[in-house]
């Protein structure tokens, strides 16, 4: 019996941005480029234990006015680059930041997946003219 070892499965230390996302209006400057989008993309930003992050990857790409969103889409990434934590984002093309129902459905759809693999969800930036913090808006219960 012959047994392969795939290296790309090995841990391994990520390339860490190492950027402090410790407010909205940080999170809104790291992500200002998808405000210029003409859809709607998800994007899952990895943290490290310091909150500091590790990298941005982008999960889904929508229409100009939905996108799918599944936590094995957004975990993925996060779990590979041993992050401790995420921050979640997505934009508006319409520059209207108000929630969706659904928006708020997936966020504690992605705040109690996390909680089972022991990855925060620090908070969901909806990017607009002018961004939704839904921690700070107190939409969801964030760990």
């Amino acid at each position: 019996m012959i047994i392969e070892l795939k290296t790309d499965l090995a841990v391994r230390e990520a390339t860490i941005d190492g950027t402090m996302l410790t407010n909205p209006d940080a999170v809104d400057s790291f992500l200002r480029d998808l405000k210029e989008l003409a859809q709607e993309v998800f994007v899952v930003v990895s943290m490290n234990a310091k909150h500091r992050v590790i990298q941005r990857h982008l999960v889904s790409i929508g229409t100009v006015s939905s996108t799918l969103v599944h936590p094995r889409e957004c975990f993925r990434p996060a779990i590979l680059d041993g992050a401790s934590a995420v921050i979640c984002a997505h934009n508006h093309p319409s520059n209207d930041t108000t929630p969706s129902a659904e928006d708020i459905k997936i966020t504690k759809q992605l705040i109690q997946a996390g909680r089972h693999i022991g990855i925060k969800v620090l908070d969901h930036v909806i990017v607009g003219d002018k961004s939704l913090s839904m921690r700070e808006a107190g939409l969801c219960e964030f760990s």
